[in-house]
């Protein structure tokens, strides 16, 4: 019996959210059940309310605007609670395609993967201009370095999440999951995978960022802390050597002129390279214990993932319970 939650995190989405939840698919072979949940990131109009006129199994509220990372993590813990196999993350604005969940699944239900991501065709996408290709496809680029993933369309926010890959992974920034959702996938060695999508014209500009400056950096500060999470030693040793390189040239200078008989006056190309020398040699060694401290980051890690599954169990067996108790509740009445 695999079950299917699609969570859709929503801010002011009143207007947008009913197209939305009509194409959603109501049946897709190889799945039992299919939940739909809406996370509201404290929407001022009446998202909630539209969301639950519309029959949405789960509404999960914010109080305040907490951002669209926060928002995916409070759907993935709602969809594990409600027991989902699989989860789905779509928009709100409907700029994917409802039908086109069906295909993102299948990696998962086929055992190929465990996160699916759905792959725009951002080179050639009708509905995006020039300049946000070109972003789009330098993005997905880095972080496929990053995360050694071959994924195309690495920001796209349309993608499928086993249960198993959504237990293991702790999102920590405060922009945006996805990105940093495969940095750790890759790190972690999950099987992922894409699928090509197709996606409507937007409807009204984007609420994840004001500026396309600002997107860059927020885009970038949030690859970069991910990546030094999940590879602390690489980075700090790596930053380490270049101070190292870089104080050593000034020393050699200075050494190649004392040897010529010019060292007077060149003092400074020592005290510089000295002084980088030792800093190169102080970053190294907190990459070490940043290393450190990341092991004992994948032990915490580990024990959540068991909580987690303890959870599972513990919430299996109460549903099992009630469902007991339903079906003697009603084997009496109807002896009676």
């Amino acid at each position: 019996m695999t079950k299917l939650v699609i969570q859709i995190p929503c801010l002011n989405e009143a207007d947008d959210l009913p197209a939305t939840l009509a194409a959603l698919p109501r049946k897709i072979d190889g799945i039992a059940s299919i939940e739909v949940l809406v996370i509201d990131d404290g929407s001022t109009d009446n998202t909630a309310q539209v969301a639950l006129m519309w029959g949405v199994h789960h509404v999960v509220r914010h109080r305040t605007n907490r951002g669209l990372a926060a928002a995916f993590r409070s759907g993935i813990d709602a969809a594990l609670a409600a027991g989902a196999d699989i989860i789905v993350n779509t928009d709100a604005d409907g700029q994917y395609v409802g039908e086109d969940i069906a295909k993102i699944v299948a990696p998962i239900l086929d055992g190929r993967a465990d996160i699916v991501v759905g792959d725009r065709g951002v080179g050639d996408n009708a509905h995006f201009g020039p300049l946000k290709r070109r972003l789009q496809e330098l993005g997905s680029a880095m972080v496929q370095r990053l995360a050694s993933v071959n994924i195309p369309d690495a920001v796209s926010g349309f993608r499928a999440i086993s249960r198993e890959a959504a237990q293991r992974i702790n999102i920590t920034t405060e922009f945006s999951y996805t990105t940093d959702m495969l940095i750790q996938a890759g790190r972690k060695r999950l099987a992922i995978t894409s699928v090509p999508i197709r996606t409507n014209a937007a409807t009204r500009p984007s609420r994840l960022f004001k500026s396309i400056p600002r997107f860059i950096v927020n885009t970038g500060v949030t690859m970069a802390r991910a990546y030094t999470t999940h590879n602390p030693l690489r980075v700090f040793v790596g930053i380490g050597l270049v101070l190292v390189f870089s104080g050593a040239l000034p020393i050699l200078r200075f050494l190649l002129l004392y040897a010529q008989g010019n060292g007077d006056g060149h003092v400074q190309s020592l005290v510089i390279g000295g002084a980088l020398l030792v800093l190169g040699a102080m970053v190294a060694i907190l990459g070490v214990l940043a290393d450190l401290i990341a092991a004992n980051r994948k032990l915490i890690e580990v024990s959540l993932t068991r909580i987690r599954q303890i959870d599972d169990c513990l919430a299996r067996i109460e549903r099992q319970g009630e469902a007991n108790a339903k079906a003697t509740k009603l084997s009496q009445k109807r002896v009676a």
